[in-house]
Order: structure tokens, then sequence, then C-alpha cells
């Protein structure tokens, strides 16, 4: 029986984000396991209901240190040698870097890399001084060392691919883009939107390259004229370095701006009670799930002129695209469509439209099992 390991540093994300996968290994014959840092009892068991067994590893999620990522470096490669896995799958940073090289060092058979957007020490928005040119250095450095032991690298869009060409990161010829790692159509079936009152909704983790607080001042502005519209935010605050806290937060919710009911493991409910979808990023990504999941289910989605984001709307079609950080642009993005309820109708259906052509996860699935079983 062949063995595919996931290596990633979010246990939730196994069930959340690799569930079809999961099911599409398992159709093969194929044995699953899911090694993350932070197994709690609802991951843990959500991963064991898709059939796959989860493992516990240590390894940061954000952060640098190099005596203790040394450390879970030794310690994975020691797992990986006891495991033996025939294919590992590794996906946000630190994973696709030091789980490559213990696969590597472990003599792993097959080893897929995939890039889901670049990450914090790339990150452009969060400053360019000496310490970011040195930590950006040395993470094109590990990048580097790490895929060029790797069989295959997946990229969700053109822009990150040509971002590691440019510098280096990868070999053309092991880079494979899919645009997006899709959504399950059919658990995220289209839904009439609301209409009254017409009701926004962002879902993200609390980042502030996000546009988080942009969608909170935008809100404040459009309830002015639109007093009976609601604005809903659904996330958790996160490990990253750019996470905002609950001061960030609250004094909105506090004013009656926005409605935060924190995190939310099945997110199907608040889309069906929403109107429009809102992701006003002005860090780059990798390709929204939370956009493709929105589109799927029948919602126009307003997001910016960024990396990732853009690749997610045709402006006009099934959503609007708007400057990054410009809070008017993205108020008077939001107005429009309260103003006009037909338009909004239309770029909704034109979504559900665009996902089926765009987001099949189930398509996405069966391509990345052959990547990961190809001979």
């Amino acid at each position: 029986m062949t063995t595919v390991a996931l290596i990633t540093s979010g246990a939730n994300s196994v069930a959340n984000f690799r569930g079809l996968l999961i099911e599409e290994l398992i159709r093969r014959g194929c044995r699953v396991l899911a090694l993350a840092p932070d197994w709690d009892e609802g991951s843990r068991g959500r991963t064991s209901a898709l059939g796959a067994q989860p493992v516990a590893i240590s390894l940061s999620r954000a952060g640098l240190s190099p005596r203790r990522d040394s450390v879970d470096l030794v310690r994975l490669t020691v797992l990986l040698r006891r495991l033996r896995p025939d294919a590992t799958l590794t996906y946000f940073a630190k994973p696709n870097v030091y789980g490559n090289i213990a696969a590597r060092a472990a003599r792993v058979p097959r080893r897929v890399a995939m890039v889901e957007g670049l990450g914090f020490a790339f990150d452009a928005s969060a400053g360019s001084g000496p310490k970011r040119r040195l930590l950006s250095a040395l993470a094109r450095g590990l990048f580097r060392a790490a895929f060029a032991g790797t069989d295959r690298v997946v990229f969700l869009n053109r822009d990150d691919e040509g971002f590691f060409h440019e510098h280096r990161m990868v070999c053309p010829d092991k880079a494979v883009q899919i645009g997006g790692i899709g959504v399950d159509l059919d658990a995220f079936a289209a839904t009439p939107p609301v209409t009254s009152p017409v009701t926004f909704l962002l879902m993200a983790r609390l980042l502030r390259g996000k546009g988080i607080l942009e969608y909170a001042a935008a809100a404040e502005i459009v309830r002015k004229s639109h007093p009976t519209a609601r604005f809903v935010l659904l996330g958790a605050f996160d490990a990253n370095p750019e996470s905002l806290s609950a001061a960030d937060i609250l004094p909105w919710v506090e004013r009656g701006v926005i409605e935060w009911p924190g995190h939310v493991d099945d997110v199907r409910a608040q889309l069906a009670a929403s109107s429009v979808f809102v992701l006003p990023a002005w860090a780059r990504e990798g390709l929204p799930r939370s956009s493709q999941e929105a589109s799927a289910m029948g919602r126009p989605v307003i997001t910016t002129d960024v990396v990732g984001c853009r690749d997610t709307v045709e402006h006009g079609v099934n959503g609007l695209i708007v400057r990054p950080r410009d809070v008017a642009d993205l108020a008077r993005a939001m107005t429009r469509l309260i103003e006009n309820p037909a338009e909004m109708i239309r770029m909704g259906e034109a979504g559900r439209r665009f996902a089926e052509s765009h987001y099949d996860g189930r398509a996405k699935s069966r391509t990345l099992a052959d990547l990961l079983l190809a001979r």
C-alpha cells in the first residue's frame, strides 16, 4: 500500500483544505498520514473521519528560531525515516522548507511542495528595512535549498510562480500551476443571496494585510447613507507577526459598525446568510479559498487588485476589483451593490458559473494525487 504524508504547520487546514485530496488518495488505495504540530480534539476528529491518521510533530508556524528549527528538522527527519512514506506533500512556508529538507534526508521517494502564497518573509507591505531584507534573503536561500530536492512545486497563481523563477528558487521544469485548490462544489452549493438587509461578509485570519481595518472603515462610511446594511467579520487571531489584536477589532464592534462572531469551522451558514463577500487584502495572496467558496455559493466578490486576489474576479462580471488600501474605493463598490440589487444577483450567478469552470475541487485533487503518485 502506498503511503502519502501531508506535512503542514496548521492542523485545522488538513480537513478544511485537504479533505478532497485525502478522499481521492484513499479512493486510490493509499494510506494517508497527516503531520501537524497543533492537533486538538476537533481537528483530530475531523481528520480521522476522512480516513487519514493524525501524527503530531514539532514545528513552529511563524518566526525564525535557528536552534528550535534545527531541532525540529532533525526530529522530523527521524520521524519520516520511521514512517517511511512513499510520497510527501508539504504546504505553508515552514513545512515547504523544513518538510522537504527532512523528506529528502529521509530518502522519501516522491516529494511535492505546494506554495499557497509567499508568506510574511516576502511580503513587501510589511516593510523594507535591513532586517526585512535579511529575512527575505535567508528565506530565498532556504527555499532554494528545499526545492532543489523536490520532484514538483505546485503554485496557485502565475505571479507567485514568476516570483520563484525570478529569484531562482525553483527550476522551471519542476513548476506546476493549478489556479487554486478549489472547493467541493456540491458542499458549497449556490443559494439565493440575502437582499434585505444587504449583508457583507469578510472571512479571514485577522491579519493586517487582509484589509480588515480597511473593511471596517469602509463599513462606517457606507452605514452613513445605508444604516441597515450589515458588515460581518469572521476570523480569529493568528501567530503571524502581522496579526491584529482585540484592541484593533473591539472598538468597531462596540460602535456597531461590524459584527464579529469570531472563528467558525463551517462557514456555509454564514455565506448563505450574506449578500456579498469582501476580501480587501493588500498583502499578496496565493488564491484565496474564501473567495472560491463565496463564488461557489453564488456571492459576488469585492476584492483588490493584488496578486492572487485579482485572479478570483472578472471585474463587473462576478464581482468588483478595487484599489488596495483605498477605503473610499471600497466603500463605493459596496454602495454600488447595495443600490443595484439586480446587478448583485447577476454577479452572484456569474460567480457560481466561474466557480464551476475554475474551482472544481475534485478535479484539482485528482491533479494533486497524480503528481504525488507519479512514477
